[in-house]
C-alpha cells in the first residue's frame, strides 16, 4: 500500500486515541480520532475513511449502534475493540458486520498486523474457483448478484449493503451451485487459503447473508445448512 490508508479511531478515552494516532500515524496511517459516533460522522462527513477502529464500550451510542449505523450505508472495513474475554461482545460485533476485533489490553503491533491484514484483503480481487462469468446477474432467492458491479440488489433496483467478505462467499457459491462446501473449503475459496483466527466465523457470515437474502432467515431456502458437512447454495427454480 504506497498511499496512507485513512483510519479513523473512535473511541472515548482521550490517551488511547492519543497513543494510536501516533503509533499508526509513524507506521503509514493517515490517522483521525473522534470520541463517538457525532464525531466519526462528522470526520465521514468531510472525507471517507478506509478502515475504522471502533471502541464496543462507548458512553451513549455505543460501538455497536455505531457499526450498525455505518453497515448500513458503507462497507468500510472496522475493527472493534471489545473487553477482554467477552466472546458475547465478538459475536455481536460480528453479526453487525464488523471485519475483525481486538481485545483490550491489545499489542499495539498485533494491532496494526490486523489492519494491515484487512486492507490487503479489501484491495486483493476475489479469485474464487471455478470463477463465475464477468457481468453476470445472478439469482439468490428475491435478490441479485452482479458480478460487474459486485452488489446486491433488491428486486426494485434498490442495493443492500455488501462486505467484501460477503462478496466473496456469494460469489463462490453462485460458482458452485447445488454442491455442498465444507467450512474450511468456504475458507480456501473466499480467502486463497489465507487465513486468521477470525476466519473461523463462517457460520457468522453465512447467518448475516441469510438475512439478505433469504425470505425467512431462521427457514432459509437458498443456502441451506447440510448438518455435518457444510452449506449448500440451491438456485431458484426457473
Amino acid at each position: 500500500m504506497a498511499e496512507q490508508s485513512r483510519l479513523i479511531v473512535v473511541d472515548d478515552e482521550p490517551e488511547l486515541r492519543a497513543m494510536l494516532a501516533e503509533y499508526l500515524g509513524n507506521h503509514g496511517f493517515e490517522v483521525r480520532t473522534a470520541s463517538g459516533g457525532a464525531e466519526l460522522d462528522a470526520h465521514l462527513a468531510v472525507g471517507p475513511a478506509d478502515i475504522i477502529i471502533l471502541d464496543v464500550n462507548m458512553p451513549g451510542e455505543d460501538g455497536f449502534a455505531v457499526a450498525r449505523r455505518i453497515r448500513s450505508r458503507s462497507d468500510v472495513p472496522i475493527l472493534m475493540l471489545t473487553a477482554a474475554g467477552d466472546i458475547v461482545d465478538r459475536v455481536v460485533g460480528l453479526e453487525l458486520g464488523a471485519d475483525d476485533y481486538v481485545t483490550k489490553p491489545f499489542d499495539l503491533r498485533e494491532l496494526r498486523a490486523r489492519l494491515r491484514t484487512i486492507l490487503r484483503r479489501r484491495e486483493a480481487a476475489p479469485a474464487p474457483e471455478p470463477k463465475t462469468p464477468a457481468n453476470v446477474q445472478i439469482s439468490f432467492g428475491a435478490v441479485s448478484l452482479d458480478t460487474e458491479m459486485r452488489t446486491l440488489r433488491r428486486a426494485d433496483g434498490s442495493e443492500l449493503p455488501l462486505t467484501a467478505m460477503e462478496y466473496d462467499l456469494l460469489q463462490v457459491f453462485a460458482a458452485n451451485p447445488n454442491r455442498v462446501l465444507t467450512r474450511d473449503r468456504l475458507l480456501d475459496l473466499a480467502h486463497r487459503g489465507d487465513s486468521d483466527p477470525f476466519d473461523r466465523s463462517i457460520d457468522i457470515r453465512v447467518t448475516r447473508i441469510r438475512k439478505k437474502i433469504e425470505a425467512d432467515p431462521a427457514n432459509p431456502v437458498v443456502i441451506k445448512t447440510v448438518r455435518g458437512a457444510g452449506y449448500m447454495f440451491v438456485p431458484p427454480r426457473t
